[in-house]
């Protein structure tokens, strides 16, 4: 792959990425089983209390916001997709539920020191720079009270992306909406870029997401390093041992008492 062609997908590629075409294909996508087995997942490897407060970051439409202010959670939701936010806000409307529901870069979260979990779904760990994932691995520690859980959800885990990767062009298909995915491994920045063609009837839409990818020790070493004790790695909401191969790692973590001096907020860099 050329320099230019790398230069072209900016770091903050996701700020512009989550527009109402792709959202609703992804919200289409994550069928309701998935969600419900994440929510298990959280509440048991957490141990959350009835009338937990939770930080789920970023939380895209809303999905698993919902499904955790249903179970009596006090829940805020961090986006930086304004069409994601609008339509999780109706979606809690119409529910019923009290969720703080907010437009946010993830590494500006509130850094209250009173949540008592911070989650991290959907695969949106590797989306930044790695200096960044250290902004916002800090963020989320101060926004946890000491003691207070961490889970992140993490799809691209060098691991799980390596064995046996071609980069084969795929196409997906939810309702009418028709989505063409040819994916590459950029060995110098140890990069995986996606390119998307989202069609829907006569709406054609191409777009690039880029998922850094990190060793499973690596993303150990940094929650550890970000103040996070009790690193524990798992294959699925499944309780599955991560594994070379598996298919999605998820990890959960606890703040500790001290803090990572690196906490600085993007604004204050």
């Amino acid at each position: 792959m050329s320099e230019h062609v790398r230069s072209a997908v900016p770091a903050t590629w996701y700020a512009d990425f989550f527009t109402e075409l792709p959202n609703e294909f992804w919200r289409r996508a994550a069928v309701p089983e998935l969600t419900t087995a994440d929510v298990g997942f959280v509440q048991e490897r957490l141990g959350l209390a009835p009338g937990s407060r939770l930080l789920d970051v970023p939380c895209g439409s809303g999905r698993h916001s919902l499904a955790l202010a249903a179970l009596g959670h006090r829940v805020t939701g961090v986006d930086i997709s304004a069409e994601a936010i609008g339509h999780a806000r109706r979606a809690a409307a119409t529910a019923g539920a009290e969720i703080d529901f907010m437009v946010a870069d993830m590494r500006d979260v509130p850094r209250t020191g009173d949540f008592d979990a911070v989650l991290c779904l959907g695969n949106s760990f590797g989306y930044l720079e790695p200096a960044d994932l250290t902004v916002f691995i800090a963020a989320a520690a101060a926004a946890l009270r000491p003691g207070g859980g961490f889970v992140v959800d993490f799809s691209a885990a060098a691991e799980t992306v390596l064995p046996g990767f071609t980069g084969q062009d795929r196409v997906m298909r939810t309702g009418d909406i028709t989505v063409e995915a040819a994916i590459e491994y950029d060995v110098l920045t140890s990069r995986m870029l996606s390119r998307y063609t989202f069609i829907r009837g006569d709406e054609r839409l191409d777009a690039t997401a880029v998922h850094h990818v990190y060793t499973s020790g690596h993303i150990g070493a940094l929650l550890r390093d970000g103040g996070f004790t009790d690193v524990t790695l798992f294959g699925g909401p499944d309780d599955a041992p991560y594994t070379m191969g598996s298919d999605r790692l998820l990890v959960t973590a606890r703040r500790g008492e001290r803090r990572c001096r690196a906490g600085r907020s993007a604004r204050e860099r």
